[in-house]
């Protein structure tokens, strides 16, 4: 078992079984030591999007619910990266990037404390390697009318 894997266990976390694409485009790409994973919703261990985690910060959802989908997204981010690395985590040498999509009213200015859900999560889990740059926005829309999307780049072994 990789630290990763252990890190996951710790937590209590459980990867879910990666979501298919829903359009024309493939989940991740591997370009030399890169790993690209597409943006990814907060669905949760059961694949479904909650009603919890459905509609915009500021107005239907609030900043616990956001925190919460945005670390889901992460979830599914590892659950992406798992699958593309032939279920061998340890691969992972750092996390990048992350980049954050927040489905917000126009005057939501929580943004950062909100994707904060994901970043702490890949620092829980990948310590140090964890640490990445990022960027996060309100969006007016989400697939699905998801409160959260968060993609990821990696350095791989």
């Amino acid at each position: 078992m990789s630290e990763i894997e252990a890190n996951l266990a710790a937590l209590g976390i459980t990867l879910p079984a990666p979501a298919a694409p829903v359009a024309n485009y493939v989940p991740y790409v591997i370009t030399g030591n890169l790993l690209v994973i597409s943006g990814q919703i907060c669905f949760g261990l059961d694949g479904k999007l909650s009603d919890a985690h459905k509609g915009k910060l500021g107005a239907e959802i609030f900043n616990e619910a956001g925190l919460e989908a945005a670390r889901l997204c992460a979830i599914n981010v590892l659950a992406q990266a798992k699958a593309a690395l032939g279920g061998d985590l340890g691969r992972i040498k750092r996390c990048v990037r992350l980049g954050g999509f927040i489905n917000s009213t126009p005057h939501f200015a929580a943004l950062p404390a909100i994707m904060n859900g994901a970043s702490d999560l890949m620092v829980q889990v990948l310590g140090e390697r964890g640490r990445h740059a990022r960027s996060t926005v309100g969006v007016a829309e989400l697939p699905a009318d998801a409160a959260v999307e968060v993609e990821a780049m990696f350095e791989i072994a």
